[in-house]
């Protein structure tokens, strides 16, 4: 059973103006989709409705096996409190609170206030230094930290975000994104309305709305996890082909043009980037070495053992190198004999396993 289901939902305002015209589509549990579409396609009144603030016209709509447009108000204030967490554009923060009484009044309407747990959502969100000052004493992007562990305080299963990058610089919009990737990670079901087309790719899926109707739904090739690797690994080889270890953006002209993926690897610590040249961290040249291994073992691997032809071996590598855990890897170069090369004559970076071998 998938987690959201639409059925055909349908939100009228009069006679003639339909907000939503019968969507349907369903969300997986753990899924991160991105709701995408001009400017009164619908987006905003699918988020309310899915958050329970609005009520649909026609139509169902189930999260979690229950039917939650047929709940009494009781029934919906108790299934905002416990279910969802709201991450909004606007902050909606009370100005004369402080940072941990905001986040304890989401507590308040849940159950009881908890002032400790209320500190461990900031710490979480980073924001353990902040917790006495007032919404107007802190950054745009501090505030939208705050609204996320808000959000979080009540361990909901559904995080419903709309436009929670849009008044943020590029540094506070890569915080941000970081804390919803952590957040899927640990497998919150994320749906989030977006107008960037750059932030909406980071999700699995988009659906996109036009005129109250569903116009499209579109898959993304590969996860954040996935595409961050594929990244680090042109990256390593660009460097391998290269005297110097800083290299020029224009040569990677799909990071280049992705300013969320480039903010997000540079906030995770792979990267160092100015706004032309770009650089591999510690810890970014560590995770290089680890997927340029596996890639040139499982190259090896084909070719020695299964006697694939070099023009073939790359593409066949690619579609198995992100799936290997370090035991495997190990095992594989073992049963190699340790190669010091791939079949093309580039370097395999050495592992634990190649500590004894001359």
């Amino acid at each position: 059973m998938s987690f959201v289901e639409l059925r055909n939902l349908t939100k009228s305002y009069g006679s003639s103006l339909r907000a939503l015209d019968r969507v349907t589509f369903d969300v997986e549990p753990g899924e991160w989709i991105a709701v995408m579409g001009p400017s009164g396609s619908g987006k905003t009144t699918l988020l309310n409705i899915l958050g329970g603030l609005d009520r649909p016209s026609e139509g169902e709509i189930r999260i979690g096996g229950r039917d939650v447009a047929r709940l009494s108000a009781q029934e919906m204030n108790r299934y905002r409190a416990e279910k969802v967490g709201f991450v909004f554009q606007q902050f909606h923060l009370i100005p004369y609170l402080t940072v941990v009484e905001n986040v304890m009044l989401a507590q308040y309407f849940h159950s009881c206030a908890d002032e400790q747990e209320a500190t461990d959502a900031l710490q979480q969100v980073g924001l353990g230094e902040r917790l006495e000052f007032y919404p107007g004493q802190l950054s745009g992007g501090e505030q939208q930290r705050v609204c996320v562990a808000r959000a979080l305080i009540n361990q909901p299963e559904l995080i419903l975000a709309d436009e929670p990058t849009g008044n943020l610089d590029e540094v506070n919009e890569a915080l941000i994104l970081g804390l919803l990737a952590e957040l899927q990670r640990k497998g919150n079901t994320i749906i989030m309305v977006t107008h960037d087309p750059e932030v909406g790719r980071l999700a699995d899926r988009r659906i996109e709305l036009h005129h109250g109707r569903l116009r499209e739904v579109s898959f993304f090739p590969l996860h954040e996890e996935e595409l961050f690797d594929n990244l680090l690994k042109r990256v390593w080889i660009l460097q391998e082909d290269s005297t110097e270890r800083e290299l020029e953006l224009r040569q990677l002209p799909e990071l280049r043009e992705n300013r969320a993926t480039l903010a997000l690897m540079s906030e995770g610590g792979w990267i160092s980037s100015d706004q032309t040249t770009l650089t591999l961290t510690e810890k970014g040249c560590r995770r290089a070495s680890e997927i340029i291994r596996r890639h040139r073992l499982a190259e090896r691997l084909f070719h020695d053992t299964f006697g694939l032809p070099e023009e073939l071996l790359d593409a066949n590598a690619c579609k198995i190198d992100h799936t290997l855990s370090a035991e495997v890897t190990e095992k594989i170069c073992t049963f190699l004999h340790h190669p010091l090369t791939c079949p093309h004559g580039a370097p395999i970076p050495r592992g634990a396993c190649c500590a004894n071998v001359q």
